[in-house]
């Protein structure tokens, strides 16, 4: 599952693209005026991706293996009336996790801003920090590759 602002979310291109790659099954969960772009999905159902969308996390929570979640990018809006229209859509917490799968994990690009309570950061299915932390040294021995430093 892939949730929140993913019109414009950079992070959700390139992580969809890179999935075209695996037999995986996208449930793409947003507002309408978020919605993943036209152009992507086409690629990904060029790959043979099964794509579905949804406005409501609750259909597909139980069946997730994975939930990406994106913020809400404020900065994206033309006025704050948009924005706080959607801002709040959706909210990872400790009752939507209830109905998740145990094996389930929540990844988050960071920073996030309200759509996952701090409450979830003591759940075991909560990836977002080590998922920063591997970010971190894998961009590290890409840099050290591209300066030619040995790792």
């Amino acid at each position: 599952g892939v949730v929140g602002h993913l019109k414009d979310g950079h992070t959700v291109h390139s992580l969809v693209k890179l999935l075209a790659y695996y037999y995986v099954t996208l449930n793409f969960v947003s507002p309408p005026s978020l919605r993943i772009p036209e152009e992507v999905k086409t690629e990904l159902i060029k790959a043979g991706i099964t794509i579905n969308e949804l406005t409501d996390l609750n259909e597909v929570i139980a069946e997730s293996d994975v939930v990406y979640v994106t913020r809400v990018q404020k900065e994206r809006f033309e006025n704050l009336e948009a924005y706080e229209r959607v801002k709040s859509a959706y909210i990872i917490n400790n009752k939507m996790m209830s109905k998740a799968k145990t094996q389930m994990i929540v990844m988050h690009p960071l920073p996030r801003v309200s759509e996952i309570e701090p409450e979830v950061d003591f759940d075991q299915r909560a990836a977002y920090f080590c998922q920063m932390r591997y970010g971190l040294y894998v961009r590290m021995a890409l840099l050290a590759l591209v300066l030619g430093k040995a790792i």
